[in-house]
């Protein structure tokens, strides 16, 4: 007979704060992987003798579909063989595949180092969520990650700082060496401090016929079919926005020393908005606050939409609008992420790598259509939002069977 899961009992094998800030350490490899990218567009491009300028966002898109792909991988592994392993090991091989891309000497090659690198790094959501559904559930669950996401989210406002500075001093492969560099740093601290937090009850062997029943539960759950689902509608505006920034700032405003301040303002909105979530989410509940922050993005969406269209878009509009929706954004995205997670505790590894597959992977081939729609315009970038917080909207009502709100989950 096949032992519970042990329930986790809301303690962390750290302390708390170092605890929050190793998550967010973790996760934060993968955004300064995206992030710092961003100024370097260009120069990569021309280095590399690519002279469309939307086929440079190939280097963002291969990085994110090898994200979401890799989750399939990660998942079982860290529900077979711990924690600790997987995630020591894709980040090594993180480490290798920035090196690879800082000695590319050709597109095809750096698109294969990214893809890798992008495989490996998925490790840092996949088996990050599975080790705080280890420790956490329900809302202290959503209030730890809310609180690794405020950490996390230094890194959006820093990285293409980070990317600028370097391409001022030397040239973009060293974004890809300090990347590296930094891989190197958090591997050694995640070996020595953080234990293995997976029971040895809990550990599941890798038999087809049981992953299949792991993933055909993931999918049939209905909060968690119907919550990732609407998180991978958003991610795919996320990454619309990611995908097209630099050529925004630099094409349609011509403001592209702004990159780096544009991208730190919507960034602070967002960690902004999930500090107070971390404060609220254990009064409020997570669909009071999330389902709030959805219906106000497609609100603010349709603002900017109807702004850009008429032909009246300008840098200050468009700063205070994407800040306020990213905020928004922040704030359903957390919260749906624990919420799809709620019954999946005892196969949290594989639960997490199919909700992160299907987030990830969805989210970056509707970023990369929104990417490529780019064509001088915002207006793009904001049907993209408008239409995916739509489409989270539908799935939403669908799955909480027409009712938002709910304090609690029913049946």
């Amino acid at each position: 007979m096949t032992q519970a899961a042990a329930r986790p009992d809301d303690t962390p094998p750290l302390r708390f704060g170092e605890f929050v800030t190793l998550i967010a350490a973790l996760m934060a490899l993968g955004s300064l992987g995206i992030d710092s990218m961003l100024p370097a567009l260009p120069a990569i491009g021309s280095s590399l003798g690519v002279v469309t300028e939307n086929e440079r966002q190939l280097v963002v898109t291969a990085f994110l579909i090898g994200m979401g792909l890799g989750q399939l991988i990660h998942g079982p592994l860290a529900d077979r063989f711990g924690r600790r392993p997987v995630m020591i090991g894709a980040l090594a091989v993180y480490f290798a595949s920035n090196v690879v891309a800082s000695l590319a000497d050709g597109f095809a090659l750096m698109l294969a180092a990214r893809a890798v690198g992008g495989i490996s790094i998925a490790a840092t959501r996949v088996v990050t969520i599975a080790l705080v559904r280890d420790c956490f559930t329900g809302r202290a669950m959503a209030r730890v990650m809310s609180l690794a996401f405020i950490v996390f989210m230094i890194m959006p406002v820093l990285a293409p700082t980070f990317g600028q500075t370097i391409l001022l001093f030397g040239e973009w492969q060293w974004i890809f060496g300090m990347t590296a560099l930094g891989t190197a740093i958090v591997i050694a601290w995640f070996a020595v401090r953080m234990p293995e937090t997976l029971h040895p009850e809990d550990r599941r062997p890798l038999a087809p016929a049981r992953l299949a029943r792991g993933w055909w539960r993931t999918l049939t759950d209905r909060w968690s079919l119907g919550y990732t689902l609407a998180s991978a509608a958003l991610l795919g505006a996320l990454y619309g926005y990611i995908n097209s920034v630099q050529q925004i700032m630099f094409d349609t405003f011509h403001r592209p020393k702004l990159l780096v301040i544009v991208f730190a303002i919507t960034a602070m909105t967002m960690a902004l908005t999930n500090f107070m979530n971390a404060r609220l989410v254990m009064r409020l509940g997570t669909r009071v606050i999330s389902h709030t922050a959805l219906l106000t993005q497609i609100a603010l969406s349709a603002i900017h939409l109807v702004i850009a269209l008429a032909g009246y878009e300008t840098l200050g509009t468009f700063i205070v609008l994407q800040a306020l929706t990213m905020g928004c954004f922040g704030l359903a995205t957390s919260n749906f992420s624990a919420m799809a997670m709620e019954n999946m505790g005892h196969i949290a590894g594989s639960a997490s790598s199919v909700q992160g597959f299907i987030g990830v992977t969805g989210g970056a081939l509707i970023g990369a259509v929104v990417g490529q729609a780019f064509r001088g315009t915002t207006v793009p970038l904001y049907v993209g939002f408008f239409g995916a917080g739509m489409v989270a909207l539908a799935v939403i009502l669908v799955t909480e069977r027409g009712r938002l709100f709910r304090p609690h989950m029913l049946g």
